[in-house]
This record gives structure tokens, sequence and C-alpha cells, in this order.
């Protein structure tokens, strides 16, 4: 099989790419001081970078129009989910105090442009190979890949449904997957991006091998950085006193799924 040996060309494309998207939207938000836009860019900047790069591989395959498939239907999936969700709610909370200040926006849109880039290495790679493999590896990656998109969609849906009854105005979703995880919705993300990591590995040799910094970061990110972090923050500001919420907290695992502790 001719693979090609780590050709920068596309992965300095698609860095080029995925910056020039968030600076025409960030001048949009920026203007209008608004959060509708920014979630959807970060989906729609995967759509675009997936479905340009088979567009450039005049070679590609069926394997390569799956593998980019998943891309967009994950995209697709979550960007319509952001943009309902932020329709409703109005306004983002994460960026109060940072949508005001130029400086401060500005580099959240540069750092998700990065993210973007950076989370699609692998499927970058990939995608500018002449051949792409669907073996053993790809049929298992597509199969984790599955199960990631439908833990992340369902964990979704049920905490939109939560937080849109008013009956649940002062309570925390603690049912459905989210009784075995607080963050099952990160869980779904992060298991779909080690999963297409995963099934492009027979493709890797070489320099190609760093291409494991795209699951390595989009993990780091949801747990260290603007996923799970500010949610816990804000939950325990919200419900710390909460003798229930402590338990629920203490008893139930944080990101890997597991049968949340007995109550003493």
């Amino acid at each position: 099989m001719h693979l090609i040996d780590f050709d920068p060309h596309n992965l300095l494309l698609s860095f080029l790419v995925s910056m020039l998207l968030q600076a025409i939207f960030f001048i949009f938000a920026a203007t209008l001081k608004t959060d509708k836009v920014t979630d959807l860019t970060y989906s729609l900047t995967f759509l675009i970078l997936a479905l340009g790069l088979v567009f450039l591989n005049s070679e590609a395959g069926p394997g390569h129009y799956f593998l980019a498939g998943m891309v967009v239907l994950w995209s697709i999936r979550l960007g319509g989910y952001l943009l309902v969700r932020i329709v409703r709610m109005g306004r983002d909370q994460r960026f109060d105090g940072i949508r005001e200040n130029f400086l401060s926006f500005l580099l959240f849109w540069i750092f998700q442009g990065i993210t973007v880039w950076a989370t699609m290495l692998p499927v970058t790679y990939a995608l500018s190979q002449p051949v792409l493999p669907t073996e053993l590896a790809f049929t298992a990656g597509t199969g984790l890949w599955l199960l990631g998109l439908l833990w992340e969609s369902v964990a979704d849906q049920q905490k939109f449904a939560f937080k849109n009854d008013p009956a649940n105005e002062n309570r925390w979703i603690q049912s459905g997957l989210w009784k075995y995880s607080r963050h099952p919705n990160y869980f779904g993300e992060i298991l779909l991006w080690w999963a297409l990591f995963i099934a492009i590995i027979p493709l890797l040799s070489g320099w190609a091998w760093v291409t494991v910094i795209g699951p390595i970061f989009i993990t780091c990110i949801l747990l260290f950085f603007s996923g799970i972090p500010p949610l816990e923050k804000r939950y325990k500001k919200k419900f710390g006193d909460n003798p229930d919420f402590q338990r629920y907290h203490q008893g139930t695992s944080m990101l890997i799924p597991w049968f949340p502790a007995r109550s003493p």
C-alpha cells in the first residue's frame, strides 16, 4: 500500500481554513455581541474541513467518503442541537464577561480554531491518503464511533428535555445516562474522537503517529479546561449546600459511566 509520508500541505491548509472561518464569524459575533454563531461555527468548521479534504483528494474512495461522512454526521447533529439550544437560551453564560471584551473574545475564537484543527489531525491525515483500508481497526473504530455518537446524542437530548421542563428549574439532572455519569455527553464526545483515531491506525507510521495529538487534545480540553471544570464549578456554586446533590456528586462517576454508589 502506498502511503504519503506525513505531507504537511493539507495540515497547513486545514489550519488556515479553520482560522479563516473563525475570523469571519468572530467579526459577526463581536459586532453584534452575540453567542448564537459560536458553537455553530465550531461544528461547521469540522464539516467544511471533512468535505473539503475529500474533494481535494483525487483518489478518494468509499473509505474516504465513509470517514468524512462520520465527521459530517456528527457535526450536523451537534451543530443542530447547539443552535436550537442557544436560540432557546438567548445567551451562553460561558461568555458572560468575555463577549464584551474584544481581546478575550478574540482569544476564545482563536483557541476554538486551533481546537478544531488539532482534533481533526487523524482525519485530516487519513483523508489525504490515496488509499484508506477498511480493515479490522476501521470496523472497530466505526463501531466505537457509533456508540460515542449515540451516547452523546441521547445524553444531550435527556438534558435538553430536563432543562426545558419548568418543574426542574432548581434541580440537576440525575436520570437516564446522567445516573451513571455526571457528564455522559462528554464521555460520548471523547469516545467518538478516539474511535476515529483507532479507525485510521493501519495508516500510521513514522511521524504520522503524532496525529494522536487529536484525541488527546480534545480529551484534555473537555477534562481540564472548557468542558467539565466550568460546569462542575457552576453546579457546586448552585447546589453545593444541598445534601442530595452532595450524594449525587460523590456517588456518581465524573466521566466514565458506572453504577452509582449506594446511599449509606
